[in-house]
């Protein structure tokens, strides 16, 4: 038994199908009064003045490889995690900081001044020796 398919033509009009469809314009009135309030409150508060924060330390090498280290130092949980205040160690992390100072005193090589050398030489000998304890005192637990 063959099946018969209706097609329309482009001569005969599609059939209406009534939908019922409601569109509630109170919702759309409200969403825009709130954006207005919040847009005016946020254009009326003035800036809220900062919690006598200290001052930043001038951008520098020495800031930088000081930076650097006390984050590897934090990471062998040899400084306490400022926000948990626990000792964590993370030497993956740590291991990240020195070879980033490691790279910062190859690619600045020339360019330091001698206590530049002399701050980032001394970081990176004692940051490495005690990275080398911290990696035999995990292994020893």
């Amino acid at each position: 038994m063959r099946k018969m398919w209706k097609v329309h033509m482009a001569d005969e009009p599609e059939p209406q199908v009534k939908s019922k469809l409601i569109i509630d314009e109170d919702w759309k009135s409200q969403a825009q009064a709130e954006k207005e309030a919040l847009d005016r409150q946020i254009h009326q508060q003035p800036a809220q003045p900062q919690a006598e924060a200290a001052p930043l330390p001038p951008a520098t090498l020495d800031v930088l490889f000081t930076t650097l280290a006390a984050q590897s130092l934090m990471a062998m949980g040899q400084v306490p995690h400022p926000v948990s205040g626990k000792h964590e160690a993370r030497l993956d992390e740590a291991k990240h900081h020195i070879d980033t100072l490691d790279m910062l005193e190859t690619k600045t090589a020339g360019n330091r001044t001698p206590e530049e050398t002399q701050l980032l030489d001394n970081l990176l000998h004692e940051l490495r020796m005690v990275y080398v304890e911290m990696q035999k005192h995990l292994a020893g637990k």
